[in-house]
């Protein structure tokens, strides 16, 4: 009797799973930890118990939420002991470091996937949200509590409940200048912030297909915003293609055993979803957020909405304070919202493929207001800066720095001052987030250019006449 289809979620899981318990929990097997500079609470649990790392070969430390992207010589006292505290963790237990000084240093979600080090199949975590970003290679990679940290280091396991399996098919092609980022907020649009709580996210169809792994990276990234555990993209030709010859990954004749078997990483036909949902890529336009939540996003010929056209009380209340915070009014055309500041960077939108899209439109120009250029890892600056797409942010007027999590989590000085309006490739618009009393409308990075150049948020289609995004 043959055995009933699965999704690729399940594959992945069944592979995994060393036991299950009565109460549904199963210990799954982890493949990849990383660690950053925050992990410090979990090496102390380490220390505590007196124990060691189970497999220090699997676990890999970054440096990236609070190192500065600016001053590097001048770093703060207390970012330092933060540093060198993660080098002396992973030197006392023989991990492999991509720290501030080292070539390959970067944000995590960025360096790493370069690196090879995320690859189709695995099991990967991190302390750190939007570990989903991994999923773009068809690796089950997912965001853990310091609890969890200290119990991975120790065991190489975790206990987890099997999520739900939700697929996202988007049908057809995109539109000209719209982007993962734009697929990503529209999605997010439809169900809400929490629309996905306790699914894992496929993402499949013809315009998936037709991304490249930086636009899947994006995409996967941006799947715990909807409320997901994670969200993955099945391995195919493109992301092959992207893992040759990369530093860890297989090589030479292991390389082409292990694409053989990461074809068969793909949703049998016939495979339950719990839940599916369907874009049409024609439909989706440049995408902007005018709210506190990502869910607050619309498309950039919009307007901003009435509270008094909520669906229920509840969404009138929660609209009212967005609008209040943001200092917004009903009605008002979203392009004709100033904006004070420009930041490109993040776990989201840092890579070579961003920053060449938002320099498709810088070029030649000059921003109307200061911004900040945050390359996602030291690798994609020195390719930017190969490429000459360093000169074109400084030529318009922004600022060139270096790689770090830097202004999406206001660190290091990195902020935008109270009352701000700041056009941004990240991936949270809370209150606060990118400072005390800050106002962020997320866009993809050609759109905070396009901001950046008309100092209000803009339809970058209007500039990109005769250029290539």
């Amino acid at each position: 009797m043959s055995a009933a289809p699965r999704t690729i979620i399940d594959k992945i899981w069944d592979a995994h799973v060393i036991a299950t318990r009565e109460d549904g929990q199963s210990l799954l097997y982890i493949d990849r930890h990383l660690l950053h500079e925050g992990s410090f609470h979990a090496f102390d649990q380490v220390r505590k118990r007196g124990t060691r790392l189970a497999r220090p070969d699997l676990t890999f430390g970054v440096a990236d939420h609070y190192v500065p992207t600016r001053h590097r010589e001048a770093i703060q006292p207390e970012i330092r002991r933060m540093v060198d505290q993660l080098k002396d963790n992973t030197q006392a237990h023989g991990i492999t470091l991509f720290g501030l000084d080292d070539p390959r240093q970067g944000i995590v979600h960025v360096t790493v996937p370069a690196q090879g080090l995320t690859l189709p199949g695995l099991t990967i975590v991190c302390g750190d949200s939007h570990t989903s970003t991994h999923g773009a290679f068809g690796a089950y990679a997912f965001g853990i509590g310091a609890s969890e940290v200290a119990h991975v280091m120790m065991t190489q396991t975790l206990w987890q409940k099997r999520p739900k399996r939700m697929r996202v098919r988007v049908e057809g092609a995109l539109s000209p200048g719209t982007s993962a980022k734009d697929i990503a907020l529209s999605f997010i649009a439809k169900i809400g912030a929490d629309g996905a709580r306790g699914h894992a996210i496929e993402y499949d169809g013809p315009v998936i297909r037709a991304l490249s792994m930086e636009g899947r990276l994006t995409l996967c990234n941006l799947s715990i915003e909807s409320g997901g555990r994670l969200g993955l993209v099945a391995p195919d030709d493109v992301t092959f293609a992207y893992l040759k010859d990369r530093p860890y990954a297989p090589k030479g004749a292991a390389f082409e055993r292990a694409i053989l078997d990461w074809r068969a990483l793909v949703s049998d036909q016939g495979a339950a979803f719990d839940r599916e949902i369907i874009l049409h890529g024609a439909e989706i336009a440049p995408v902007v957020t005018w709210g506190v939540s990502p869910e607050h996003a619309l498309p950039i010929d919009a307007v901003v909405p009435d509270p008094a056209r909520a669906a229920d009380a509840a969404q009138e209340e929660a609209w009212r304070d967005a609008l209040t915070y943001m200092g917004l009014a009903p009605g008002m055309k979203l392009t004709d919202i100033r904006i004070d500041r420009v930041f490109i960077g993040s776990c989201t939108n840092s890579r070579i493929e961003d920053l060449r899209s938002a320099a498709a439109v810088l070029a030649g120009r000059r921003a109307t207001v200061p911004g900040l250029v945050s390359p996602g890892s030291a690798a994609v600056k020195r390719q930017a800066e190969e490429e000459g797409l360093d000169r074109i942010f400084r030529d318009a007027g922004l600022e060139w720095a270096d790689s770090g999590c830097s202004m999406c989590v206001g660190m290091n000085g990195d902020l935008v001052p109270s009352g701000e309006r700041c056009a941004s490739t990240t991936n949270r618009n809370f209150k606060g987030r990118q400072g005390q009393g800050a106002r962020t409308h997320l866009m993809s990075p050609a759109m905070v250019a396009a901001a950046a150049v008309t100092g209000h948020l803009t339809d970058m289609r209007a500039l990109l006449a005769g250029r290539t995004v």
